[in-house]
């Protein structure tokens, strides 16, 4: 299917694009700083004290200024945030509990939610966050790369890739409260006629991560014309769902069966002096410290051709300056139970992938919606206003020095 992908990626007239069906999407949040973001929280409470105590020289140096933010700089507050308005080296404010976001694929942070603090946070991505909104996030483009072109997550993403071009963030509904899906008109409707189901749009995010394909353009989103084959695929995509996700909205958190489960077999020392693979043993191995068994396929799964763990502890043993080296002086017993479940996740992620391939080799063999068919049904071309995100005027918002924002 490989060569059909290229080529159709080329013509980019057979399958449907991930943007033509979920139209409306959003560049990825620019922090402009790497300290407004940390694994655990403890650790951006004492670079927001060290921050607001400091004055002058000193807190523009450990503030990092860019051409958006510096500590003079006054800025709206969030959506669904209460932070100061007001420059910050006039008036820090209370210091705001962090949110917990997604930084890049499947690594889970925190971020200080403090617009002065962040060159572009899209706010548009947090008027609509709530409990039941989801997110679709691309992936860097890179050739030959074999991991997956998207993944999905409950968490604020900010869409951080580790290589390659950054993707789109797509919000799975584009109004508060689970209301108004981003997908393109008409198109549930016309799934439902042709599949004799009712296609939501949980349907479709579960199915786009189960069958589509990276490409220059974005991902690829075949549809199958048969509706035993799409049932086939969103069951398999709302496992995929289901463990991407770990434990959000009711689910459970993901577990592997007895005897393949992941275990420190020696204590991670507070500062690892090094990151290896021992294929034989099955072995992680951080400088003294030992788990496994960790699965071939969990070390090499890669994203944007990065492998996921390799970055993951890269992240968190890589030397900082300034704020950023502000955080734990070892290596927290947590962060060690989120590196077992990183393991468990891409452990299971990986093994459903001989699932997918069969599943994209009947969409090779069966007949798909194309982009023409959707333009013959009058589903594309995507009106203007599905690209643009809905107005959501139930709240207000304050803007820079104790303004009210205007929506």
């Amino acid at each position: 299917m490989a060569a059909r992908v290229a080529a159709e990626a080329g013509e980019g007239d057979a399958f449907p694009l991930l943007d033509d069906l979920m139209p409306w999407s959003v560049r990825p949040l620019r922090t402009g700083r790497p300290w407004v973001t940390a694994p655990d929280a403890a650790s951006l409470r004492a670079r927001w004290d060290l921050l607001a105590r400091s004055e002058g020289a000193e807190q523009e140096r450990l503030f990092r200024p860019s051409r958006s933010r510096t500590p003079l700089t006054p800025a709206a507050a969030l959506p669904g945030t209460s932070t100061g308005t007001r420059a910050f080296a006039r008036d820090p404010g209370p210091y705001p509990e962090p949110v917990r976001i997604q930084h890049g694929p499947f690594d889970e942070q925190w971020l200080i939610p403090d617009h002065r603090l962040l060159d572009a946070a899209r706010p548009e991505l947090w008027r609509v966050a709530d409990g039941h909104q989801l997110y679709a996030v691309e992936h860097g483009y890179v050739p030959q790369d074999s991991g997956p072109a998207l993944s999905a997550t409950a968490l604020l993403p900010d869409g951080h890739s580790p290589a390659g071009r950054p993707g789109r963030i797509r919000p799975l509904y584009r109004r508060p409260g689970g209301r108004e899906p981003n997908l393109t008109p008409g198109l549930a409707a016309l799934l439902t006629a042709r599949y004799g189901v009712p296609v939501t749009a949980a349907d479709a995010l579960a199915w786009t991560l189960a069958a589509a394909l990276p490409s220059p353009a974005g991902p690829l989103v075949p549809l199958p014309a048969d509706g035993a084959l799409w049932a086939h695929g969103v069951e398999l995509g709302q496992e995929l769902l289901r463990l991407q996700l770990r434990g959000a909205r009711g689910g459970a958190r993901p577990r592997l069966p007895g005897g393949r489960r992941p275990y420190v077999r020696a204590a991670v020392p507070p500062r690892p002096d090094g990151l290896r693979y021992d294929a034989d043993e099955e072995t992680l191995v951080l400088g003294e410290g030992r788990v496994s068994p960790v699965p071939a396929g969990a070390w090499d799964f890669r994203v944007g051709g990065v492998r996921v763990l390799e970055f993951w502890v890269q992240r968190r043993t890589a030397t900082a300056e300034g704020l950023a080296a502000v955080g734990p002086r070892g290596w927290p017993q947590e962060r060690t139970s989120q590196l077992l479940e990183l393991i468990t996740v891409l452990t299971l992620l990986t093994g459903l992938r001989p699932r997918q391939q069969a599943l994209r080799e009947r969409l090779e063999q069966a007949g798909t919606l194309t982009r023409d068919g959707l333009r013959s049904a009058g589903v594309l071309p995507v009106p203007a206003s599905a690209r643009l995100p809905a107005s959501v005027l139930d709240h207000q918002e304050e803007g820079p020095e104790g303004q009210f924002a205007l929506l």
